[in-house]
């Protein structure tokens, strides 16, 4: 079956690109380019791994349900999928909440907190990483006897959710804020904030945190500051990803006792042993003086950068059409290709003189790749789209060039 992101894909830049011009219309800067290439580059990272994960993830569900179902609860009967939806939801609520509150947990979850803009394109900045634990909160589907096919479409359909609610462009919307997650109290939910910590962490329905006591409105007289605590300040996927994994390793190798050692990675991500907080301090950051991550950049290299973001985001979303038909040795070094791209690509953004060479490299190899692939392409249209591929690379190394010769603008929103 193909992947359904192939199909919400558009849809989701199109919603982009409508929000964008809603923005505009009314006077308002809710994207940077740079921003905006980051939070797609960890979303296609995410679904990258995703085509191999799944295997684990689809698989243990599956063993469960086989050999540990309850009841025989059957795919034709319309109450089965409420339930599943239901029920899903309050799992989720739990996975979230504990996302947010383990810090082993959070190690996986913090890339979708470290954009420092709250807009459609966040929504898509997801874990590669999350798979290692997410199965473990959904079995209790499995042992009920929700069958694989129904969990995997309420799962689509929790997700697919969510999207809508990252803006800040809609704002209260009375009852419904009190009963289903709503982009003001998800906004609550993305804030670095002291009030907006650990909480609001519904996926469908904000009635789960009104129950279990982790609910709160918005405040229109304290203006919501982005983010995570203690800054991530790089755009690239790989150091989203892993950067609470990497500090919280660091502090177990310094921290001496090894009770300290697992309650780093097992209690609340704030907690941190007596020892380490004299050792290596780690300030609570003043966010009266908080200033968004934006390293100055050549004029015109943010929309260099989103343009190339797009070309491998097609690319991705091919993977993905036809990743089901590819053997694991061709599916396994394309999705790395693919990976290191954007992982190149965001870090030239991050420090374009320093990061030249690698996005040089990038724009050759996959000159290099797309003629390969036009000389196998079985069709007129896959012979075209290869060639512009082509083409579009090649271009892009002389304009490379200029772009950074161009003087540094200071970081400014772009």
């Amino acid at each position: 079956m193909l992947n359904p992101i192939v199909y919400a894909a558009p849809v989701f830049i199109l919603m982009i690109g409508l929000e964008f011009a809603w923005g505009r219309w009314r006077g308002q800067t809710i994207y940077r380019a740079a921003d905006t290439v980051s939070s797609l580059a960890a979303g296609i990272t995410s679904q990258l791994i995703e085509v191999f994960s799944k295997t684990i993830t689809v698989g243990i569900y599956t063993l469960a349900w086989q050999q540990l179902a309850l009841l025989p609860l059957r795919m034709d009967a319309l109450w089965v999928w409420l339930l599943a939806l239901l029920l899903y939801d309050l799992c989720y609520y739990w996975y979230h909440r504990l996302g947010h509150e383990v810090a082993l947990l959070w190690a996986a979850h913090a890339v979708h907190h470290s954009s420092e803009e709250y807009n459609l394109s966040t929504a898509l900045r997801q874990t590669g990483t999350g798979f290692l634990f997410s199965w473990i909160f959904y079995l209790p589907l499995a042992v009920l006897g929700v069958p694989p096919l129904v969990f995997g479409a309420v799962a689509l359909i929790d997700l697919l959710y969510q999207f809508w609610v990252h803006t800040r462009l809609v704002g209260r919307l009375g009852w419904f804020d009190r009963v289903f997650v709503s982009p003001s109290n998800h906004r609550v939910h993305h804030g670095q904030n002291a009030y907006c910590l650990d909480r609001n962490y519904g996926g469908i329905l904000i009635l789960w945190d009104r129950l279990f006591g982790s609910f709160v409105e918005e405040r229109a007289d304290e203006p919501i500051v982005y983010g995570v605590l203690g800054q991530l300040r790089r755009w690239n996927p790989l150091s989203a990803n892993l950067h609470v994994y990497a500090e919280r390793w660091r502090d177990t190798r310094m921290t001496p006792r090894w009770r300290d050692k697992l309650a780093l990675w097992f209690r609340h991500p704030g907690w941190r042993p007596a020892d380490l907080e004299r050792l290596a301090p780690k300030p609570i950051p003043d966010l009266r003086q908080f200033h968004r991550y934006a390293p100055p950049l050549p004029a015109g290299l943010p929309v260099y950068g989103l343009v190339h973001l797009f070309i491998q985001l097609g690319l991705g979303v091919l993977f993905l059409a036809l990743a089901p038909g590819l053997a694991l040795s061709t599916a396994l070094p394309l999705a790395l290709g693919l990976a290191a791209g954007l992982v190149l690509l965001t870090q030239l953004l991050e420090d374009p003189q320093a990061r030249r060479a690698g996005e040089m490299l990038r724009l050759i190899f996959s000159a290099l790749a797309c003629a390969w692939l036009l000389q196998a392409a079985p069709s007129a249209a896959m012979q075209a789209f290869w060639a512009t591929g082509v083409a579009a690379f090649a271009l892009s190394v002389p304009l490379l060039g200029v772009l950074l010769r161009r003087p540094l603008t200071a970081g400014a929103v772009r």
